[in-house]
């Protein structure tokens, strides 16, 4: 039987900390507000907690959860290192929505599930969260939603769909919005965003300078507008055409062959450079994990 807590009110909010912090520490899931969406959490170092907040959810082991701590000594300690921008990173915007995944420390006994040696660490900016994990140490904690589902925004979203599966829910009134947080990876040389969230690209290259960002996926045509439609086909046509031109060049004999050997070889022809955007990036990490709002 679930139980559930106002933490509006000042009493009930004390008495809902105390009986989520009691959970945790049993190995049962409880559900608490962020400053992004609800989150579904458990004790980190509890593999079995881990695998019921996974069920919980309908998810397999190939999506990790993320690990919410309540200070930046919990966050280091689980980190084999912070590296060259983690530390500058977490004194500009934790806490608060962004997502740092890091190489996990090797001496820690958990098991998260498939993170192929990272761990995606946040500080939430929420009182209720924040006091919360200052009790409990290190969360796994996703977002309060079955997989496929909409983000949870309020206590009441994510008892809806999660149910007696939580032993506490903590209600601390409904999110402001259901962004989630920005995912950065800092596990190589150059940080990459995985994720796209509340804090933006700019906002981050104040902090670091050069970041590696996803290549964007092909857009299905029926999402184009009519104006970048027509681009789409102006451009296969003209490829097209230029296919045709080229197979009746190459009929005309060596003498034209030559001749386009000597223009593209003579000085002062280059070729075209490609576009930066137009692609050719490594695909995002797969042993980095969502944090909440997944």
């Amino acid at each position: 039987m679930s139980a559930r807590y106002d933490c509006a009110e000042t009493q009930q909010r004390e008495d809902g900390l105390v009986a989520a912090t009691s959970a945790v520490q049993e190995g049962q899931l409880v559900v608490l507000p962020t400053d992004t969406v609800y989150g579904i959490g458990a004790d980190a170092f509890s593999p079995v907690a881990v695998a019921a907040l996974l069920e919980a959810k309908g998810r397999g082991r190939n999506v990790p959860p993320p690990v919410l701590v309540g200070s930046v000594r919990a966050a280091a300690a689980l980190t084999q290192t912070l590296g060259a921008f983690g530390q500058d990173l977490i004194d500009e915007f934790w806490p608060g929505p962004l997502t740092l995944v890091f190489r996990a420390s090797p001496t820690l006994m958990w098991d998260l599930g498939d993170t192929l040696g990272t761990v995606a660490v946040r500080m939430p900016l929420h009182p209720v969260a924040l006091d919360l994990l200052r009790r409990t140490g290190p969360m796994a904690v996703s977002s309060a939603n079955r997989h496929g589902k909409p983000s949870a925004t309020t206590a009441e979203d994510a008892e809806a769909q999660l149910g007696d599966a939580v032993s506490v829910y903590l209600d601390g009134g409904p999110c402001s919005d259901n962004v989630p947080s920005t995912i950065l990876d800092l596990t190589g040389t150059v940080p990459r965003l995985l994720r796209a969230g509340v804090i933006g690209i700019d906002a981050l290259r104040k902090v670091v300078p050069v970041i590696d960002l996803p290549v964007p996926a092909e857009p299905d045509p029926q999402d184009l507008s009519p104006a970048d439609r027509r681009a789409a086909e102006a451009i296969a046509s003209g490829s097209a055409g230029a296919g045709a031109a080229s197979t009746g060049a190459a009929s005309t004999g060596s003498a034209s062959t030559e001749a386009a050997s000597t223009a593209t070889t003579s000085p002062g022809v280059k070729p075209a450079a490609p576009h930066p955007l137009a692609g050719g990036g490594p695909e995002p990490d797969q042993g980095a994990q969502p944090g909440p709002g997944d």
